[in-house]
């Protein structure tokens, strides 16, 4: 078992405490990283040496890197990941149900059972868990206290934020399988997991493993229907007004001005861009009892 740990965590006494008692159990190597491309290239170095079980020691970023780097190599030949949360928010990893403790997390990484999991191809770039753009991926950086509380089902502020903020929704047409939705979106999610922004469901139906997008959009409405999008951000469905959900293998979003697009975390602007899934793309450590596994796909 080898880990790839963010250079940023090596220090912590928590984590060398941790990672030296799992070394009471067995083998148990470690590379940290210093710099951009470090995670790649470690990852190369971990297949060309046979490593057949790596370790994301890190946050969902991390995760991310690891996962995207593994896609860069032949099916056969890619480890198994599993996760060491390490960040701030974790969101995957704890949609996943990995443990927090970091004892608990090396244990499962080292004994637990590894299962065939999507990711999702975005462009030429991939993610693991979710992408969001508009609204959500523009105040990511600047006021992330304000979307937690609107992506948390904080609608009740909504109507503030947007004066606050002068927001114009962006302009576009999303194409599913379903159909085609041209509007003026405020805040777009795509699931392959369920949660983002510091533990804040988004998709409440996404799993890792059936092969399918949750998507789901909130498009521009007048202030006297706000009461309506509220009653709506709790249920979302495909023939509401608003906020439109649908799951779907791909989907593609053409805007008329870039976009800002967050996946994973990591922030892109995009004129045009394609989700797809990758079935089965890599074997994920999980919990037996994983709540974003289908049981229909297990």
């Amino acid at each position: 078992m080898r880990i790839i740990l963010n250079g940023k965590k090596a220090g912590l006494p928590a984590v060398r405490d941790a990672i030296e008692c799992a070394r009471q159990q067995g083998e148990v190597e470690v590379r940290v990283t210093w710099e951009g491309g470090d995670v790649a290239r470690l990852v190369d170095e971990a297949i060309a040496e046979g490593c057949d079980r790596l370790v994301a020691g890190g946050g969902d970023g991390t995760v991310n890197e690891l996962a995207a780097a593994l896609m860069g190599h032949p099916e056969a030949s890619r480890p198994e990941l599993a996760i060491l949360p390490l960040g701030t928010a974790n969101d995957f990893a704890r949609g996943c149900g990995i443990p927090d403790d970091l004892n608990e997390a090396l244990t499962l990484a080292r004994s637990g059972n590894a299962v065939a999991v999507d990711l999702v191809k975005a462009n030429e770039r991939h993610f693991i868990n979710m992408a969001t753009g508009g609204f959500g991926a523009q105040i990511t950086a600047t006021t992330p206290t304000a979307l937690k509380h609107f992506m948390g089902g904080g609608a009740y502020t909504l109507n503030g934020l947007l004066q606050a903020l002068r927001f114009s929704p962006y302009e576009g047409t999303l194409e599913t399988p379903h159909g085609s939705l041209k509007a003026a979106a405020i805040v777009g999610a795509i699931g392959n997991g369920c949660q983002a922004g510091g533990g804040q469901v988004l998709c409440p139906n996404a799993r890792i493993n059936d092969g399918l997008l949750e998507v789901v959009a909130l498009l521009a409405f007048p202030a006297t229907a706000l009461e309506q999008v509220i009653s709506e951000i709790r249920a979302p469905g495909p023939d509401n007004q608003y906020v439109k959900w649908m799951q779907a293998p791909w989907a593609e979003y053409r805007g008329e001005d870039p976009t800002p697009i967050n996946l994973d975390g990591e922030p892109i602007s995009a004129r045009c861009v394609r989700f797809e899934v990758c079935p089965d793309a890599i074997r994920l450590v999980v919990p037996n009892d994983c709540p974003l596994l289908s049981p229909s796909a297990e």
